[in-house]
């Protein structure tokens, strides 16, 4: 059964959960497997079940990236089932697309910060409906009216006597019950975990060490294998010698595999020292003629070309054609790699009628697919153990590396663990596109955008990976743009489609990442342009977006805007939507006279709709700033005769501990559809930071990351 629920459907009927959301998700289905039928276990439906014992055991399908999947889901469950949360254990849902499917994208998989706001309407209404079967089991039990009874924690409550049955005294009774349609929910006043402060349940176990990531994984005969890999894009085997690397201690196999030549022996070192000693002749392909200064040529040509119109308000061109105080600029940004701290790695163990992967992976559904199609297995023996991932921001959402374990546990006849490296990853990764951005606005008399033009030029993402049709508007390219939020009357977005063959991602906010930070640049200029101040200049545009003021008025408020700041220190704001959250970002800066940049202080708000956990919503904004700052500083992936020219961490750097500022994290709990929290917290940031910038130098930053020689005082 597929079952897809848009947005609109989800905002149609049901329950209110608070001011403005409603929601209407059909309940999940009963399970139908053999722990369905297990006497003592009350299993309602494919996420939770109940022993005798009164533990709930749910099934989260949300692998744990380090958003906090594994504390969100069990709040959630335990809010609505009214049970302790101390009694609720959490297992990794297996791949299985048909059970453990996504509610709204239909695929189980996970990207696009879509763990809480696509389940939390599912996960409620699975839980009121087994509290409802708990409570029609006691009612049965006892002979009387269910409107009797209700529940206390862990247990149902006769209200006229007082007598007490425990959930897991009655899971058998409860087990033989209809699964009830509509189930009534909890109203906010009710919840004793939703928007309240709980700790991360992962926290102790990583700390400790006792946590599975995919590097951890030890299967019994397990070989390692390294990959040599073409270092062109697109480039394939021509031939190969591999008599040094098997004379290597330690190697057992040299096999060929999709994505180049594999080494697989007793351990990784052995591994890697045999991948050195291959001798491998390249078929580097067309993408060897690619450079980072080509590209750059062929976008500035294609920018002064008409493009496909992806809005258009208004007369834009006539607009700016009679005159007034015509403004142009031009942004760019470059190609970022997602740079997760654990490389990508994967292991598996292929036998003709079995196939076990164990993988870091933001698509378990896809990754059971892929085995299937390597193996020609039925997807039903290829059984996926999603660990914990060590950082996703998108990568690990791709096949790569799952392909590597597949194939090469398939040729060598034993479980194999395919371990990248640093520089594998860096050179081999899937990048956030790099763009070049054509700006033009009007002003009228009163300094207001009587017109505003955008042509966009750059990758499409969606389009590469086959998402989207060549030729259409490629959604995620111009995201943040085509539906930026200021109210323009003449209006006019163009994005003309250029993609060299760089293998594109999906990098953490996708297209808000850096399109987030082209608007809320150029807004700046014209806010000072017209001599306004870039806060009040928003929020006057701001009338028809009332969520985008809400966020810029409250970070606003909190970092004290238009108060003095100390000598030689700007602020910046910036307010970007992704992925149905709002954020806004205040940023306070200072620059050297060496042009070294100090961000200081981060005030940032957020409006997600509902905060279910708001010290994770605070984590997660403040992570995105790490991120986002990172890649404002030092993000560059520079491309050479078709190859990365960054390896490692040496000349693609991470933010320092010392660098990183003060965060002031801020939500303003809507009660709307719940929104996104991995990703929303990164758009807002580099445009506040640059922005701040201008403010203190009067040099305003039109290209990332930001270079220090343009802000040297001489």
């Amino acid at each position: 059964m597929k079952t897809l629920v848009s947005r609109r459907a989800l905002l149609k009927g049901g329950l209110a959960v608070g001011a403005g959301l409603t929601i209407g998700f059909p309940l999940p289905r009963r399970r139908s497997d053999a722990l369905a039928q297990t006497p003592g276990v009350f299993a309602p439906n494919q996420w939770l079940r109940i022993d005798r014992d009164g533990v709930v055991t749910i099934t989260n399908s949300v692998p744990e990236m380090g958003q906090g999947s594994l504390t969100t889901t069990p709040m959630i469950i335990a809010d609505e089932l009214d049970v302790d949360l101390d009694r609720v254990r959490v297992e990794q849902a297996p791949a299985n697309p048909a059970l453990f499917k996504n509610p709204v994208t239909g695929a189980q998989s996970y990207g696009g910060s879509r763990g809480v706001r696509d389940h939390l309407a599912m996960w409620r209404k699975a839980a009121a409906g087994a509290r409802e079967m708990l409570m029609q089991a006691a009612a049965n039990e006892w002979g009387v009216p269910v409107e009797s009874v209700e529940t206390e924690p862990n247990e149902v409550v006769h209200k006229p006597t007082g007598r007490r049955l425990l959930y897991g005294q009655l899971v058998d009774r409860a087990q033989q019950l209809p699964v009830p349609q509509d189930p009534k929910l909890k109203t906010p006043d009710k919840f004793r975990y939703i928007g309240k402060h709980v700790h991360r349940r992962d926290t102790p176990e990583k700390i400790t060490g006792r946590g599975v990531y995919g590097v951890d994984v030890v299967v019994p005969g397990m070989l390692v294998a390294s990959i040599e890999r073409c270092p062109v894009f697109g480039g394939k085997v021509k031939s190969f010698d591999a008599t040094a690397a098997k004379q290597v201690k330690g190697v057992k196999h040299v096999v060929q595999v999709s994505n180049g030549i594999a080494v697989v022996a007793d351990g990784f070192w052995s591994a890697s020292q045999g991948r050195k000693a291959l001798r491998v002749t390249w078929d580097e392909g067309p993408t060897a003629q690619v450079s980072s200064a080509m590209i750059t040529r062929e976008y500035e040509a294609a920018a002064r070309q008409p493009g496909q119109v992806a809005r258009n308000d208004g007369d834009a061109e006539k607009a700016l054609a009679a005159g007034g105080r015509v403004h142009e600029a031009v942004y760019q940004v470059p190609f970022l790699e997602h740079a997760c701290m654990e490389p990508m790695n994967a292991t598996a163990q292929v036998t003709p009628d079995a196939c076990v992967i164990w993988a870091p992976t933001q698509n378990p559904g896809g990754t059971q697919a892929t085995g299937a199609r390597l193996t020609g297995l039925p997807p039903e023996k290829v059984t996926v153990h999603t660990t914990l991932l060590g950082g996703g921001f998108g990568r690990r959402g791709e096949q790569d590396f799952i392909v590597d374990a597949v194939e090469t546990a398939k040729a060598v006849g034993a479980p194999v663990k395919v371990m990248w490296t640093r520089e594998d990853d860096l050179t081999h990764g899937f990048y956030r596109p790099a763009t070049y951005n054509l700006f033009r606005a009007a002003l009228d008399a009163n300094g207001m955008p009587a017109a505003w033009f955008t042509r966009m030029v750059g990758p499409g993402i969606l389009i590469q990976k086959g998402r989207a049709k060549a030729g259409e508007i490629d959604a995620a390219a111009v995201e943040a743009v085509r539906n930026m939020p200021y109210d323009v009357p003449n209006l006019r977005i163009e994005w003309t489609n250029k993609d060299f063959g760089i293998p594109l991602g999906f990098w953490r906010s996708v297209g808000p990442s850096q399109n987030g930070f082209i608007i809320e640049s150029f807004i700046d200029e014209l806010a000072h342009l017209a001599g306004k101040d870039p806060y009040e200049y928003r929020r006057a545009l701001l009338g028809k977006s009332p969520r985008h003021k809400g966020v810029l008025e409250l970070a606003a408020t909190k970092a004290n805007w238009g108060a003095p700041l100390p000598s030689g220190r700007g602020r910046g704001i910036a307010v970007v939507f992704s992925y149905g959250s709002y954020a806004a970002t205040v940023a306070e800066v200072s620059v050297a006279p060496d042009g070294a940049v100090r961000v200081h202080r981060l005030v940032a708000a957020i409006d997600p709709g509902i905060a279910v956990n708001p010290d994770q919503v605070k984590a997660q904004m403040e992570g995105g700033a790490v991120y986002a700052l990172t890649a404002a500083f030092y993000g560059r992936i520079t491309i050479d005769r078709g190859r990365v020219q960054q390896s490692n961490f040496h000349d693609y750097p991470m933010l320092r501990i010392n660098e990183m500022p003060v965060v002031e994290p801020h939500i303003l709990d809507s009660g709307e559809a719940p929104g996104g929290l991995g990703e929303p917290g990164v758009p807002s940031v580099a445009p506040a930071v640059c922005n701040a910038i201008y403010a203190v130098t009067g040099k305003r930053v039109r290209a990332l990351p930001i270079d220090r020689a343009q802000l040297k005082r001489a």
